[in-house]
Order: C-alpha cells, then sequence, then structure tokens
C-alpha cells in the first residue's frame, strides 16, 4: 500500500489559512450577531429599508446563513490541520453561500430596496467563497493536504 505524497506548504499557504480563518470567524460573529445578539436599541439605529429587508427575509435564510458561516470555519479549520476534506466542506460552503446571496440579490431586490451599494458585501462573501474552495483544491493537488 502506498502512502500519499505529502509536501510542505509554503509560507503563503499559512497566511491564506489563517486569513480564511479568521475570514470564518468573523461570518460566525456576524450571524449569531444579526440573528441572536442584536438589541432592539441597535435595531433602531438601522435604516428602515434595511430593517424591512432583515423582517421579511425567508425564514430559511437563518439556516442557510448559519450553514454557510459554520461550513466554512470548519472547512477552514480542516486547512489549517491540513486535511483534504477541507476541500468538500469548502465546497458545501459555496453552495450555501451561492444560494443565500443571490437570492438575497435577485429574489430580495436589494438593489431596488438599499441601492447599489448593497451589493458589495454579497459579490465580496461569494468571491472569497469561491477562492477558498479552489485554493484549497490547489492546496490538495500540490500534496499540502492528506
Amino acid at each position: 500500500m502506498t502512502t500519499p505524497v505529502q509536501t510542505k506548504p509554503n509560507t503563503a499557504f499559512w497566511i491564506i489559512a489563517v486569513l480564511a480563518l479568521l475570514w470564518n470567524i468573523i461570518g460566525v460573529y456576524f450571524w449569531l450577531y444579526e440573528y441572536f445578539l442584536m438589541t432592539d436599541e441597535v435595531r433602531a439605529t438601522l435604516p428602515p429599508a434595511q430593517v424591512e429587508v432583515m423582517a421579511t427575509a425567508p425564514a430559511w435564510s437563518m439556516y442557510v446563513y448559519g450553514f454557510a458561516v459554520f461550513s466554512g470555519l470548519l472547512a477552514s479549520i480542516l486547512l489549517l490541520l491540513r486535511k483534504k476534506l477541507a476541500v468538500a466542506v469548502f465546497m458545501l460552503s459555496l453552495i450555501t453561500v451561492l444560494i443565500l446571496q443571490l437570492y438575497w440579490i435577485f429574489a430580495m431586490n436589494i438593489v431596488e430596496k438599499l441601492g447599489p451599494q448593497s451589493l458589495i458585501m454579497p459579490l465580496i462573501v461569494i468571491a472569497v467563497a469561491i477562492f477558498e474552495y479552489f485554493y484549497s483544491k490547489g492546496a490538495a493537488r500540490n500534496g499540502w493536504l492528506v
């Protein structure tokens, strides 16, 4: 039986893996804040259109959002542990990010309700999720993950 060839990752791998971990920790924090920690006082300071969008979001979006951020966090930890499973978990996170963000952009008409600047964060989230998935695939292909 042959063992997989494992090579030592370069410094950039570790920097990217730590940044991915921090990004996903921030995502988990925002999910927790939006659904469990946001007070009525804070909500009252938000623009009425934003409060309306938050209030009219379907219930399932809370679970998809949670799955996206927690799977991203798990995938980042797996990447730091150099496990190939990170690739599959990043893929699950990417799929849920796409479902949520594309629903947010197209079905909820956020541009109409909040203006064109409301596209910035969803597009950044999509771009980062795509990057994390393809970077983890490349890391596995380079033999950095086992």
